[in-house]
This record gives C-alpha cells, structure tokens and sequence, in this order.
C-alpha cells in the first residue's frame, strides 16, 4: 500500500474505531512550541511539576523521543457527558473523571489501529502514546490539524469543541500530510479568562499552574492555599470552568462511550458522602478512574480544604 493510500486506510480506521477526529503529520522538531514551553517553565508556572523539566528534547523532537520516527498520527475521542454529576448539596469533579480512566480506553484503541497498520507495513517500531510520555499533546493535535490552541491553552475544535481526549501513534514510516489548516479562532473573546475564579489564565495561551484548580486538586501534594477556598467552586477534582464558558463547546455532543459513563453510586454521591468516605469506598467507587491519581489523601486533602471543617493553614 503507497503512502496515500496508506493515510487515507489510517484516517479511515481510525474513525472506525470510534475515533471523533484523525490527522497525520511529519514528524519534526516543533520550534514554535519549544521557545513557548521554554518561556513558561522559565517563568515559574509548571509549579512543582518538576517531571516536564527533564527529557525536554524528546519532548520537542519526537524523533529523539522513538527512533527513526517519521510521521505521526493524532486522534480525538469525545468525552462530553449527556449529563453532569448533580450539582445541588454536592462537590465537583472534571467531566473526564466521570467514568474510567481514559489513558486505558485510548490506549487499547490506538494498538487495535496499530495493529490494522501493521497488516499492510509488517511489524513497525512504533509507540502509541495518551498523555503519558514526554509529548505535547496538544501542539501534535494542532499539528494534525485538529484543532487550535485557545487562549485557555486547551485544544479547541471550531465544530466541535474541546471536550476531547488526545492520542498518538509514532510511526517509522514517510506518510502522506493529512492535516487541515486551522486558525486560531479565539478572536477578542476572554471569557475564559474572566471566568477563571483563581486568575490562573493569566493572559491569552498562559496559564500559571500555581493558582489552576485542576492542578491543585489533581498533582499538588502540599497544603492547598488558604487565599483560593472560596474560588475554587466545589470542585474537589479537576476543573471545567475555563471550557464551559467557551464559546465552541456550544458544538459539543454527548460522547458514545459506555465507558465514560459514571457509576450509578458515583451519581448518588452528596457531601456528607464525600465527607465521610473510608478507603476501601475509595477504591471501589474510582476503580481505573483517573481519580486514582490523586490518590485517597490527596482527594480528602481537597474535601477537608473545601468543608465547614477546613483548618486554616
């Protein structure tokens, strides 16, 4: 199979594979990104994210990253939920975290799409990645062309949103571009920005991860800042506001995956419930949840700072 044709089977099963969207770009050394990333860990806002520091080169250069990669493949995979966790007596968590972890779901797709490459090239030195290697998710995303990055710094998709999952395939193979030109389409729009409680989009593409909801409550591990209680809108994982208030995700569609869906005793959970899970409910509520990353004390760390109970730091 020529390269051509070869693009068109990849774009073609991927979407198969339930897959929103599918672009294909060489692969080469991402300058524009590089100098971005470099004036923001300069500036302090990876807060104590010390893991994006190191294999930096890889990061710029998926070459470096896999031997002899040639073109990369970058995929979408819708998680809107058809509806939100209840609100009313409950704290809030990030829509993806509803349902199971997306890094297995994603994951497991892009190998059955390896695999279907595979039948036409042989066995490939390849590497399938969903947020979980020194790569920049969303400028590949952007080089695919699937979509923009926002002033919000999330991957936005001018029909469809930016309520998606992100994923790659390094391949060693000289594949033909398939990638559409999108600009970024923000415009003068800021209401991610005014809308953001804690002032974590500090400008247009910039966010200071030192006051972000979603990184406090997820990858911080200290004691969370007194200053912010009252900012951070009950959320105890993660944080949707800055995409809910954004225009293009009035295209957003509920996604088909039954395994983002939230449990029913998810569904039933209400602060007292919250307040008074044991380990063992845990575990069994957030069983290969994204969750799980936070880890039991770091989740009651955020329901402890966000109760009546809170002690001031």
């Amino acid at each position: 199979m020529n390269s051509p044709n070869l693009s068109d089977f990849i774009i073609s099963k991927a979407h198969e594979l339930g897959f929103d969207e599918c672009g294909i770009a060489p692969a080469r050394f991402l300058e524009k990104h590089a100098g971005k990333m470099e004036h923001w860990l300069k500036a302090g806002y990876h807060a104590d994210m010390g893991y994006l520091e190191r294999n930096k080169d890889k990061r710029y250069n998926p070459s470096l990253l896999v031997e002899n990669t040639r073109s990369v493949v970058s995929v979408l995979f819708n998680y809107f939920p058809e509806k939100k966790l209840p609100e009313a007596g409950n704290y809030k968590l990030a829509k993806y975290a509803y349902g199971k972890d997306y890094h297995h779901v994603i994951r497991q797709r892009l190998q059955t799409l390896l695999a279907a490459i595979e039948i036409h090239t042989g066995k490939l030195e390849a590497r399938v990645f969903t947020d979980s290697a020194p790569v920049l998710d969303r400028a590949w995303a952007e080089e695919c062309g699937l979509g923009f990055i926002g002033k919000n710094t999330c991957l936005i998709h001018p029909r469809k949103g930016s309520f998606f999952f992100i994923g790659h395939l390094f391949l060693p193979l000289e594949l033909e571009k398939r990638a559409q030109t999108i600009t970024d389409y923000c415009g003068t729009c800021t209401r991610c920005i005014d809308a953001c409680p804690t002032g974590a989009i500090i400008g247009p593409h910039t966010l200071d991860a030192n006051r972000c909801i979603s990184y406090l409550t997820i990858e911080h591990r200290g004691e969370l800042p007194t200053q912010l209680r009252e900012k951070f809108s009950n959320y105890i994982f993660g944080c949707d506001i800055c995409q809910d208030v954004c225009p293009w995700n009035r295209f957003s569609k509920p996604h088909n995956e039954p395994m983002f869906e939230p449990s029913e005793q998810l569904l039933k959970m209400q602060k007292q419930d919250w307040q008074k899970l044991n380990k063992e409910e845990y575990k069994t509520l957030f069983k290969n949840s994204a969750v799980e990353r936070t880890r039991y004390d770091g989740l009651m760390r955020n329901i402890r700072f966000l109760s009546d109970e809170s002690e001031t730091v």
